[in-house]
C-alpha cells in the first residue's frame, strides 16, 4: 500500500504513521494533567479540525489543549473549551 501523506498546519508528514509518531511524542512529552505549551497547542488545533467529529469535540470554542488520563488509564488529548467543559479527542481519528 502507498504510504499516504499528510498536511496538518504548518506540518508535512510523507506518511500518515510519521504523523502518529509525531503525535505520541508530544503526548508523552507532558506529565498528566499538564497544559499543552502554545506550539503544540497550535498543532492540535489544526489537527483537531481534521476530526471526524470537529463541530462537538470544540464546542462552545478551544481555550486550551491538555494531557490526562482517559480509559483503561491511557493517557489522550483533552480539549479544554471556553465554557469550562472539556472532551478527549483521539489523534488517530485526526490521521485516519
Amino acid at each position: 500500500m502507498p504510504a499516504k501523506p499528510i498536511t496538518i498546519g504548518d506540518h508535512y508528514f510523507p506518511r500518515k504513521g510519521d504523523a502518529a509518531a509525531y503525535f505520541r511524542e508530544m503526548l508523552y512529552k507532558y506529565d498528566l494533567g499538564d497544559k499543552v505549551g502554545a506550539a503544540d497547542a497550535a498543532f492540535l488545533s489544526a489537527a483537531i479540525l481534521l476530526h471526524p467529529e470537529a463541530d462537538t469535540k470544540i464546542g462552545a470554542g478551544v481555550a486550551s489543549f491538555s494531557v490526562r488520563s482517559a480509559d483503561f488509564g491511557t493517557r489522550c488529548f483533552w480539549v479544554n473549551r471556553v465554557d469550562d467543559t472539556s472532551e478527549k479527542f483521539s489523534f488517530d481519528a485526526c490521521i485516519y
